[in-house]
């Protein structure tokens, strides 16, 4: 099955200006940007464990905005895993993710072993909250999926929001810490292989 490629397929979605890239450079690079550059998709690989073995985590940062939803489509077939982001500051982003969670439910069936969180993201930005943390969770429970608040500027809670969302996989066992030889040995393949893919 193409299904246990080396890949682990993590698809973010949100409506646009919530954070989205902030949050996937801030994790992938270790940067921050402040100016907000709308994203159509792009993608970003990291290495990390996956049944005791290497594999690739590729991270789908998607469009914020509803122009292409065969794009939005094929990302969640392909996606094994999903984070939901909303900005703490707007209530119209956090509606916006109900129909992408719908969306994730009529494509991919049962969601019930299927990892989702819901991220409300900007929780740097308090005196301009539009949406209670408890709203948050409370929505993460309606639709049986993990919560967490994070801040992209601060790196509160980034890393631990790509943790926590590999842990929700049950059907392989995946980790962000990867033995230290194996990464250089990894790596130096990588750089020998290029852009090819060893079946």
């Amino acid at each position: 099955m193409p299904e246990q490629s080396n890949d682990y397929r993590v698809v973010v979605f949100g409506a646009g200006g919530v954070g989205k890239s902030s949050l996937v450079l801030r994790f992938v690079k270790g940067t921050f940007r402040e100016s907000y550059i709308p994203t159509i998709e792009d993608t970003y690989r990291q290495v990390i464990s996956c049944d005791k073995s290497i594999c690739t985590l590729q991270i789908t940062d998607t469009t914020g905005s509803h122009q292409f939803p065969a794009m939005q489509r094929l990302s969640i077939s392909k996606g094994h895993a999903f984070i939901l982001v909303y900005s703490i500051t707007s209530r119209q982003s956090l509606e916006e993710l109900k129909l992408i969670y719908e969306q994730i439910c009529q494509i991919k069936g049962d969601v019930g072993s299927i990892p989702i969180m819901l991220v409300g993201n900007k929780n740097d930005e308090n005196q301009n909250r539009e949406v209670d943390s408890s709203e948050g969770e409370a929505m993460a429970k309606k639709w049986k999926c993990a919560f967490m608040e994070t801040s992209a500027k601060l790196n509160h809670n980034v890393k631990e929001l790509f943790q926590e969302l590999l842990n929700l996989e049950k059907r392989r066992t995946v980790s962000l810490q990867i033995d230290g030889k194996k990464c250089k040995q990894q790596k130096r393949k990588e750089k020998l292989k290029g852009k090819c893919v060893m079946m």
